[in-house]
């Protein structure tokens, strides 16, 4: 019902993904921005097995689809239950970091009640 319009930021510019608004609707591991910085995933395989197990958690979740997905790049919409909300949610791999850096955001509303921030912290504990 309140889907919106894909976004045009989304992607990886320069090796970043792109930056937040000025609205509490989004987080990004790449932010130097206390209020929407999130601390990136982390693993401990190969980045081959760690972009499929994020594939795999992602797929898990309900009312989710995969837009984009390269070895290192994955671009999920997640859509809300009740509304139909959509959330633009972006992966990308720092294979020198061994990280996984994450953008959530919220495509309508100014505030996202912190469920971009919770939905990557479930990411995490998932992701184990």
């Amino acid at each position: 019902m309140f889907t919106g319009k894909r976004p045009t930021n989304i992607g990886v510019q320069s090796g970043k993904l792109a930056s937040c608004p000025n609205t509490p609707n989004c987080v990004n591991s790449q932010s130097q921005d206390p209020k929407c910085r999130i601390e990136p995933l982390s693993y401990q395989s190969t980045p081959a097995e760690a972009m499929a197990k994020l594939k795999t958690v992602i797929e898990s979740q309900q009312r989710t689809k995969i837009i984009t997905e390269t070895e290192n790049y994955l671009y999920a919409e997640f859509t809300s239950g009740l509304m139909g909300f959509v959330d633009d949610v972006e992966f990308l791999l720092d294979e020198s970091n061994q990280v996984i850096h994450v953008r959530s955001a919220s495509r309508l509303g100014k505030s996202d009640l912190g469920a971009n921030r919770k939905r990557i912290e479930t990411i995490r504990a998932t992701m184990g």
